[in-house]
């Protein structure tokens, strides 16, 4: 695989590390391939959860301009083909995962880089982080999903208020909005946010994975649908053996080990 992505699995969840810390982090379309079979085989490989973070002194600063340079090239760039071949098919596979996927914010995450948090389904941040949909400054619309999640978490006023004037959000602010769930202390960010993936993967999976793909359901399904959806879901989460096992362990006042399944 690219050293563009290091990998490192803990057994039961793996963490995802975006290396190219010289360039912010920013994505090629190296970097691109190398992250989705990083997380595809971490599905493969039976993972419960994973970690993904940035190497250096920021997350992810969008994609690597350099690659899109207009003055580079022999006339303008399909951004609509980089869309569809790279970013949209990352955003569907994060949120397809049926498992926790966790996202730790060090340093600035801006344009796709910010976006690519907000697919993730736990949000930490530390207290230096910003978050900025800088595409405006370069004449572009919040792609990586951010047109979709900026206004579901936010509302349409600040969700047009980040994207048209590309002011960054701070950490602090972003959890009080809502953006996020958690804003941390440097130092505090990587120990929180392993031990966090940790007992998730440690948790009962199935059930967590049900209910990742139910909140992503509820922002299209009727009420009725999204009742109908809730009971299959449970009939499943019923005849699992981690509910066994909840129960077991509840009412033999233990703690329960899950397996996912």
């Amino acid at each position: 695989m690219s050293d563009t992505i290091l990998a490192q699995d803990h057994g039961g969840w793996v963490e995802i590390t975006l290396n190219r810390p010289d360039r912010l982090n920013s994505f090629t379309e190296e970097m691109h391939l190398a992250l989705r079979t990083a997380l595809e085989r971490a599905r493969q490989d039976g993972a419960r959860a994973i970690l993904l973070t940035g190497a250096g002194r920021g997350f992810c600063a969008g994609q690597d301009l350099g690659d899109r340079d207009p003055a580079k090239m022999d006339g303008p760039p399909d951004l609509g083909h980089t869309v569809r071949t790279f970013y949209a098919p990352l955003v569907r596979l994060i949120r397809s995962l049926e498992f926790p996927v966790v996202c730790a914010v060090n340093g600035v995450a801006a344009g796709a880089g910010a976006n690519l948090a907000l697919a993730c389904d736990i949000v930490l941040a530390g207290e230096s982080a910003r978050f900025i949909q800088s595409f405006a400054k370069v004449g572009l619309i919040p792609d990586t999903g951010g047109s979709w999640h900026l206004p579901r978490l936010l509302g349409e006023a600040r969700a047009k208020g980040l994207a048209l004037t590309a002011e960054p959000l701070s950490a602090q602010r972003a959890e009080d909005w809502g953006l996020i769930w958690k804003a941390l202390p440097d130092a505090e960010l990587m120990r929180e946010a392993r031990a966090l993936t940790a007992r998730l993967a440690q948790g009962p999976t199935l059930g967590l994975g049900l209910t990742k793909q139910a909140i992503h359901s509820a922002a299209t399904n009727s009420l009725t649908d999204q009742l109908e959806l809730e009971a299959i879901a449970m009939k499943t989460c019923g005849e699992s053996a981690d509910y066994a096992e909840g129960v077991s362990a509840f009412l033999q006042k233990r703690a329960p080990v899950f397996k996912g399944r």
